[in-house]
């Protein structure tokens, strides 16, 4: 109502502050034109009916609209006023609801603390006849409750044990039949298939003199053309009392083929002096980094891998100037690549990825002189580096693990192996050898009830002989799993090592 009311205030005030203006409009007018002063005092007197009118007619408007405003305001309180009763009406009801439950959960409570009181009455009657009862069992058997449970445990841990090994024993020879002959299968008709030479190469570079004179003109005046020459390859020349022969040696392949073609080209020329030798390393070196891609080209082509990046390629073409255990780099891996694609396609492996893993699985090997870690690491960031997949990466790296997250890395580290393993692929000095099967039945021997065990076979097989009063014939078929499990863990062999447990009874008597 303050509102209308100031409203209509505002409207009279407006009304009268026009009428004034008007009047004072027309008064001053009058007074310029004298002679025109009756016609404005009339036309004022109209203009003043008319003000009053519009006057009265905007009271009435405002009039109007205020009981409008009105009317609004007292049904919207009188809508608010209903749903506020309606609100309180509903938390009262809430409240007594709550109520109700409040006292029904007390009555809960209270019953449960009595069950509760009850309970605990009687688990200490259970507990205090438990004990008499433990007590008189306890006075009949003999053993106290910790005794008859440790003898317990362990009956049941023995024929547990004597189950397992039963039950080990059955599954070993029924999966054995069946995996021996599908494995043999397999990898007979890869091995068939790939039909390579045996290759058994030696490390040492030889270079044949024509005469022994030409021992004295490789040396020089004061030894100045052998130094050039060493200085330049950076190897060993080595010239002793062989006869019309020079060997040369160097840790880096590729610098000892270069002393060795430079040597070749010396003697054959016949113009020995330090300028000449100079031409003919650099000259020697040009040739040999043609025949490297050449060599690593050829590989690609061999196996059938496309693709790859000119520097691995470059890589690869340097391993045909290292060797492994007397075994040549380049030619193991193209036979791994080739082994792991025959075998990927008889288990259904992925045969590119086969392929390309084993002729990479060595890469690391072409820096191994110049990065220092293992060969498999280095080759899988230097693989990973020129846009090598990552199932070949896994390949290169898990070559010589134990566990393979694919089968194509499983299959290649297999080739790997096979191909380490054939007859002449590898030689190794009489004292690794003996060395090797000393620690072979030293972790043979290490086990409880072996009584002495025997490496044969150039250390692919070992037969432990095993006290027959210590074990059963269950407990021998766990032990050669034992000691197949500490020979893979703790020692490095090529291949696979048979354990063989031997377990007899002999009966002696004399005649006399």
């Amino acid at each position: 109502m303050d509102i209308i009311t100031t409203v209509l205030a505002v409207l009279a005030v407006a009304g009268i502050v026009a009428t004034i203006a008007v009047v004072a409009w027309f008064t001053l007018r009058a007074k310029r034109n004298g002679q025109r002063m009756q016609n404005a005092r009339e036309e004022a007197k109209v203009v003043l009916a008319q003000a009053e009118e519009a006057k009265l007619k905007v009271l009435l408007a405002a009039q109007e609209e205020a009981l409008k405003l009105r009317n609004t305001v007292e049904q919207e309180g009188k809508e608010q006023r209903q749903e506020l009763n309606r609100l309180e009406r509903r938390y009262l009801q809430r409240e007594e609801h709550l109520d109700r439950k409040a006292e029904s959960l007390e009555r809960q409570q209270q019953t449960l603390v009595a069950k509760e009181s009850q309970v605990q009455e009687t688990l200490s009657e259970a507990e205090e006849l438990k004990g008499k009862r433990l007590h008189a069992l306890e006075k009949v058997a003999g053993l106290s409750v910790a005794e008859a449970r440790d003898m317990v445990v362990k009956r049941g841990e023995d024929e547990a044990r004597h189950d397992l090994a039963r039950r080990y024993t059955e599954l070993e020879k029924e999966h054995k039949s069946r995996a021996d002959e599908n494995a043999r299968q397999i990898i007979t008709l890869a091995i068939t298939r790939l039909a390579t030479d045996v290759v058994s190469e030696t490390t040492t570079s030889v270079v044949s003199l024509p005469n022994d004179e030409m021992k004295g003109r490789l040396i020089g005046r004061e030894g100045r053309n052998i130094r050039a020459l060493e200085a330049l390859t950076g190897v060993d020349v080595i010239i002793d009392d062989t006869p019309e022969v020079v060997t040369v040696s160097c840790f880096d392949p590729v610098r000892r083929e270069v002393a060795r073609l430079s040597l070749e080209k010396l003697i054959a020329d016949g113009r020995i002096q330090p300028a000449r030798i100079e031409e003919v390393v650099q000259r020697s070196q040009a040739e040999l980094q043609k025949t490297i891609w050449k060599a690593g080209e050829q590989a690609t082509f061999d196996t059938d891998v496309s693709g790859l990046d000119p520097e691995l390629v470059r890589l690869l073409g340097q391993l045909k100037f290292r060797y492994s255990y007397g075994e040549n780099v380049l030619k193991h891996v193209i036979e791994v690549s080739l082994l792991a694609g025959m075998l990927a396609s008889e288990v259904g492996g992925n045969i590119q990825v086969a392929r390309m893993g084993g002729l990479l699985h060595d890469i690391g090997k072409a820096l191994t002189h110049e990065v220092a870690g293992p060969h498999a690491e280095i080759g899988a960031e230097l693989a990973k580096r020129h846009g090598i997949n990552h199932p070949v990466y896994l390949c290169i790296l898990e070559h010589h693990n134990d566990t393979h997250a694919t089968v194509e890395s499983f299959l290649v580290a297999a080739a790997d192996a096979i191909s380490a393993a054939r007859p002449g692929a590898r030689k190794e000095s009489l004292d690794q050898y003996v060395k090797r099967l000393r620690e072979l039945e030293g972790a043979a021997t290490s086990f409880r009830g072996v009584e002495r065990a025997f490496a044969i076979q150039a250390g692919r097989e070992v037969r432990v002989m095993v006290k027959p009063e210590d074990m059963s014939d269950a407990d021998s078929a766990l032990l050669a799993r034992d000691i197949a499990r500490k020979v893979e863990g703790e020692l490095v062999f090529p291949g696979q090592i048979k354990v063989t447990v031997i377990r007899e009874t002999r009966s002696i008597e004399y005649a006399r």
